[in-house]
């Protein structure tokens, strides 16, 4: 199991229209091609305006299978622009469970 965990940092002040556009339109297409969602988070404190979302996969082959019918789908290519608008700052990473965490 591999986790990505993909960082946005917004233009200040769309916080809230981010998280509207997400939840009435984004989250559903992304539930349905990536499937397991373990995380979606906006920070409190330290760095404000950042998203943070963290998704489950089985190995690289199953993200790259599952990012590539997403960004196939005409829905999400409506959708991206959108967001993509409030977006300053893309981060990703992939992350290896240790032996003893408990999300192996």
């Amino acid at each position: 199991m591999i986790y990505e965990m993909r960082t946005y940092r917004l233009r200040t002040g769309t916080v809230p229209a981010y998280l509207k556009l997400v939840e009435e339109e984004g989250i559903a297409l992304q539930k349905g091609h990536l499937g397991r969602l373990v995380g979606y988070f906006v920070s409190e404190i330290g760095p404000l305006n950042e998203i943070v979302h963290v998704w489950a996969y089985e190995d690289l082959g199953d993200r790259e299978a599952r990012r590539a019918a997403l960004a196939a789908d005409p829905r999400w290519q409506v959708f991206l622009p959108k967001i993509q608008a409030l977006i300053e700052v893309m981060d990703n990473k992939i992350l290896k469970p240790t032996a003893f965490s408990p999300l192996t």
